[in-house]
């Protein structure tokens, strides 16, 4: 199954690639911004975005993020999409 799930895009990390740094539930993840740079890439630092493999798909309000993000948990996939983005996020910053 494919799964999106929301995330808060917090900063701009490289503006030339359209790549910015999200929050999903604690675990902070580089994304490509690029489905959604229909402005300039500063005025989405703070929106919530329906991330799904490393890609912002699409911008949703803060009250859709709650309400998905309340959805998954109960269904239980939250949960393991969340360890396995911690998961890589420890291995990339054992390599740095």
């Amino acid at each position: 199954m494919c799964l999106g799930i929301p995330g808060q895009i917090t900063a701009i990390t490289d503006e030339a690639r359209l790549m910015a740094m999200a929050d999903v539930s604690g675990v902070r993840r580089e994304v490509s911004l690029a489905p959604v740079a229909d402005r300039p890439l500063a005025e989405l630092v703070g929106h919530w975005a329906l991330i799904h493999v490393g890609f912002a798909m699409a911008i949703i309000d803060e009250d859709e993020a709650a309400r998905t993000l309340d959805a998954l948990r109960d269904l239980g996939e939250a949960q393991e999409t969340l360890e396995a983005m911690a998961e890589g996020q420890k291995a990339l910053e054992g390599t740095q």
